[in-house]
């Protein structure tokens, strides 16, 4: 990992690693197993994006907006509120009937992290090939590759319905709302980069 004091990665890595550990003890003392396969997920990106830092240069904010991702994961299915965990909240009736609800708290968080994959995905692109800077594909590719991430991450979570007798894993609808707002982030990431661009 390189320490630039320019840059706040050791802050980054701390706050992180931080809020891991204290989701995973709390995690353990409720006997929530479900997200202790999460965890081990987390922390394999942390290694990820940690060695990948020097060759990536990720700028602070877009370590930040990711740790926050993984904050916001960590307590959606640590939080308790009203009997249940804090992704079920329901925050805007933009939609209700019997058989869904917009906007909750999952739906947003999925919004925004595949938002942040996106940006992380487009910094990657134009930082290794330079050329592809201001063009479709810079905007096309990591809004597709960041939807195919949001895939495996139902992946994952199909993988915790098997492992885990009960868990906070939604049926069919939910796995196409969560795929939905997963394209619903990365397609604004990316229009607000492109709009940027042409600024």
């Amino acid at each position: 990992m390189s320490f630039d004091p320019t840059r706040n990665e050791p802050g980054v890595a701390a706050f992180t690693l931080g809020y891991i550990v204290l989701f995973t003890i709390w995690f353990l003392s409720v006997g929530n197993y479900e997200f202790i396969i999460y965890v081990v997920t987390m922390l394999a990106l942390v290694v990820l994006v940690g060695a990948s830092l020097g060759r990536a240069g990720y700028p602070p904010a877009m370590l930040w907006a990711l740790s926050l991702w993984g904050l916001a994961h960590m307590a959606g299915g640590g939080v308790p509120v009203g009997g249940a965990v804090l992704y079920n909240l329901k925050l805007l009736p933009l939609i209700s009937t019997d058989r869904l609800f917009i906007l909750k708290y999952d739906q947003l968080v999925h919004a925004y992290g595949f938002a942040v994959a996106a940006c992380v995905l487009h910094h990657l692109l134009v930082r290794h090939f330079p050329t592809a800077r201001g063009t479709a594909t810079a905007l096309v590719y990591p809004a597709l590759a960041s939807m195919g991430l949001g895939a495996v991450n139902e992946i994952i979570e199909f993988s915790a319905v098997l492992a885990v007798p009960d868990t906070n894993v939604g049926g069919y609808i939910n796995t196409a709302l969560d795929l939905c707002f997963n394209a619903l982030g990365a397609c604004i990431a990316v229009a607000v980069i492109g709009f940027r661009r042409d600024r």
